[in-house]
Formats: C-alpha cells, structure tokens, sequence
C-alpha cells in the first residue's frame, strides 16, 4: 500500500496522520510513504522528524522525500492533500485588504472576501493534482482533502477532476461534540449525534445522551450555564437561541460567515473573546500561523531533540483520515462526517452542493445515508453561502471576474459591509495582489491595473481592525516555549491558544 502526501511540509498535519496511520498494525511494516512538496526545506525538515518517529516505534515502512509530485503520486493507492497555495504571503492579503474595505476577519479560509479568494487560488492547482492522481496513482486510487476552503475545493474536484474519488474531511463536528459534552457534564462517548449541513455550518440536529433525547432548550440552558463557553462562544450560543440548532465552527469562523456579528468594528468586541485568537480575534489564524511558521524553522533543532512521537493507541487523534483508511483496507467499520456532494442527502439543500453528512465506510467503501430536511431557519443560513460556493467555484475554474464579483456580492458579511462599488474595486485590488497565484485571471488582472491607473479610487482604511494583535518575535515565544511548540505541532487549529 502506498500513501502520499502533497503538501508534506505542514508540520502539524503530516507529522499526526502519519502517526495515526501507524498506530494501526496491518499499516505499521506494509506500506510505502511518499511525502511531497514545494518548499524543500521544510519537506526535509518535516521527514526527518517522521523517519524518526517510524524508527523509535520499530516501524519497518519507509518514507521517501521529493519535489517531484508525478513521481511521489506514481502508484499511490491514497493521497492526502495538505496545501496552502499562496502560503502565508496571500494569506496576508486575504485579512489585510479586506480589512481596509471595513471587512473585518478572524481566519478567512472558508467564505467571505478571504474564503472566496483562496478559492481561487486553490482550485485551478487542486484539478492539476486529481489530474496527476488519475494519471499515475494505482486504479481506484482515494484522495483525501483536509483543504480549505472545503466545501468549494471539494464541489469543483467532484465535479471537474473526472473518475477521481474525492472525500473531503473536517474536525469540527468531533470539536463541537466536545463542547456540547462539556456544556452537559457527561462524557463524550455518552452522546450520539446527527450533524449535518455544510462545512463549517454544519449543525447538531439530533443529540441523544445514553437513548435520551436532549431538546434545543435543554441545550441552550446547558450553554448559557457554563462560564467558559458562554463567554468564549457569544456567536454559536446567539445562532442556538436564533435557529435552535448549535453550529459546528468556531466563534471566530462562524461570525464571518453571518451578516450580523462583524459589520459594524464598534460592536465586534460584544461578540467575541480575547482569550484565544479562535474566538474572533482579527486576524487571528494568520497571526498564530506566522508565529508558528516562525518558530518551527528556529526551533527545528531542537525538535529532533525532544522525545518522538509514541505509536500507541490511546495516542490516535481523532482526524477522520486514518480510520477511513483503515476501514477501506480491513472492512472493520467507522462512522464519521465526510463532505461529499449532497446528490438528496439533505433533502432541503441544493442536490449539487457539497455537504458535511454522518458515513459510514467499510470494505465496501463510503455509504451516505439519507438525512432529510434541515430545519428551516439552518437550511437557509446554509443556502446563503451556497450560492455564494457556487458562484465562487464557477469563477475560479473558468476565471471570470463578474462570477467573482457576484460571488462577493453575495458572501453575507462582504455584502453587510460594502456597496458594489466597493465590492468592485475590492475586487481589484485582490485579483492585483494575488495575480502570481491566479494565472486564470491574467485579462482580468490586466484590466484591474488599467481602471487604478485611470479611475479615482474610493478611500479605504487604514486600520489594524476591531481586535488585533501584534505577530509575536522569537524573542517574546521563547518565554512560552513548551505552548507554542504545542501549538505547532497541533492538526487542529481549534488547539491553538
């Protein structure tokens, strides 16, 4: 069995898949690992840390390290997928220009103005990689994405990249099954639930504890009596008590794609909490991940140093990868949440939208059950940023720029804070910005450039946003080592402090 990875330098992912991979005995001596990526030097510094993890828990499989993607792909029977395309550089762009529009972000990789344009970096190179895969991975070969933004990466593989089989996974419904525990005083294991929408909108829409039904009211009295999730989750307890379901992201990422929590800088404040950047600081994502981008090359030495990685089963993490792989390969069963496209799974959303719905996967492969209706209020909360993933979809494949303009037109927080003039030359200044990245646009970028050199602009802002720190030096992380050298390690960004 061969398994690659494409974007093999993000420390966190890489480093944790692999050893959940390893954790499982058929997978320990049998299979060929191949890590590949753009950036040589964290794909070395990254693969001498999993080789020697593999050698410290006796693991007999190999891993080999290239550039070369067709070569690493050559034969795969999986391939994880783990890119930033752009990397931080666009990143940046992505919270900072907006932000002069008055567009005020906490990650942007999902919708609004930040989503929508990793989008249309992302998806042009994701169908060049399901190219590759259907040229050279092994017949049925399974790709796996833990790319954002998910949704929109996964409908336009699903739809474009042919016989390619694509699953795209997220952790956040596992997270919120942890607050919604926590929130009841009972143990995780105790709960059963039915979650289902969209990534990063998917809702709780049936949760029972030991066969007892817990009710919305009950559940919302649980939230608003807990300290910590009433302060740190203003957005997702208001969405309860508005729509009667809890929502599976995060504070901070929920609030951007609403229309109603970050409009207006003066009362952002009011919704979010200042403790960890995920509750909605400005920024925030791109901050903790420039400090973690920072630290991991200066402290790299130091990583080779520390105790390896432990291949134990009480040590598996819960990212829903692993087990698929398992299940595909020994028939042993696991049920999790997959984004797939919709095809009447929720019965109220559209049949080619991509949705975040409970599996099941065995030797048989992925089976989706039928869920059915949404409630009516999250069905629509949902179709708003649907349209908005299909606009933006359809734009990045064919690059036109009215689709673009008409997908952030759309988005709710973009279009609470700007008219379509602004949209418009928003618009512009990103397709700018970003032009080394979307080759797809070069007309567009060319007409961008002529309209700033001829047209009077509309002012813009300068601001650092409603509630933005400062990127941490080497200096001021060294006082916290062991937090941020856990923080980077971390898969999952809700860890991040």
């Amino acid at each position: 069995m061969k398994i690659a990875f494409i974007g093999a330098g993000s420390i966190g992912f890489t480093r944790k898949i692999l050893a959940d991979l390893m954790i499982v005995p058929e997978f320990r001596d049998a299979s060929e690992i191949a890590f590949t990526d753009i950036d040589a030097r964290n794909l070395d510094m990254v693969t001498r840390l999993c080789r020697r993890d593999m050698q410290a828990n006796g693991v007999r499989s190999k891993i080999t390290a290239t550039t070369d993607r067709r070569r690493a792909l050559t034969g795969a029977n999986y391939v994880f997928c783990l890119v930033r395309i752009g990397g931080l550089e666009a990143f940046k762009t992505d919270i900072d220009i907006p932000l002069a529009y008055g567009v005020d972000q906490c990650v942007g990789d999902t919708l609004c103005a930040g989503g929508i344009m990793y989008a249309q970096r992302g998806i042009p190179v994701m169908l060049e990689f399901c190219r590759d895969v259907g040229e050279v991975a092994a017949p049925g070969c399974v790709f796996i994405s833990h790319v954002n933004p998910m949704a929109m990466n996964t409908w336009a593989c699903s739809k474009y990249a042919g016989d390619v089989k694509f699953i795209g996974l997220c952790h956040g419904v596992d997270g919120g099954i942890r607050q919604i525990a926590q929130a009841l005083n009972v143990a995780t294991d105790e709960l059963d639930v039915v979650c289902a929408g969209i990534n990063h909108q998917t809702w709780y829409i049936q949760i029972r504890h030991r066969g007892r039904e817990i009710g919305s009211r009950e559940l919302l009295a649980a939230f608003e009596k807990d300290d910590q999730l009433r302060a740190t989750e203003k957005v997702r307890i208001d969405m309860m008590r508005r729509f009667g379901c809890y929502s599976t992201e995060s504070n901070g990422h929920l609030s951007e794609y609403l229309p109603w929590y970050r409009k207006r800088s003066r009362e952002i404040r009011r919704w979010i909490d200042m403790r960890s950047w995920i509750h909605g600081e400005t920024g925030g994502y791109l901050r903790v991940c420039t400090e973690s981008r920072n630290w991991f090359k200066k402290d790299f030495p130091n990583w080779l140093k520390a105790p390896p990685i432990q291949y134990k089963p009480e040590n598996r993490g819960h990212e829903h990868s692993s087990y698929i792989i398992e299940s595909l390969e020994t028939g042993r069963l696991y049920r999790g949440h997959f984004n797939v496209v919709n095809r009447g799974c929720i019965t109220n959303l559209p049949a080619d939208a991509v949705v975040e719905v409970p599996g099941y996967v065995d030797g048989n492969g992925l089976s989706i059950p039928i869920v059915g209706d949404l409630p009516l209020g999250c069905a629509a909360v949902c179709n708003a940023s649907i349209s908005v993933q299909r606009l933006a979809v359809e734009a990045a494949v064919t690059g036109d720029d009215e689709l673009l303009r008409q997908a952030m037109m759309m988005d709710p927080l973009v279009g609470a804070v700007c008219n379509p003039p602004e949209i418009w030359q928003l618009v512009d200044d990103m397709l700018i910005a970003q032009a080394r990245w979307l080759p797809q646009y070069k007309s567009a970028v060319s007409a961008a450039k002529r309209r700033r050199k001829k047209e009077s602009r509309i002012a813009t802002r300068a601001t650092r946003g409603a509630a933005r720190r400062d990127v941490k030096d080497i200096k001021t992380l060294t006082k916290n080592t062991a937090a941020v050298r856990a923080r980077t390690a971390a898969a999952d960004k809700g860890s991040y402090a």
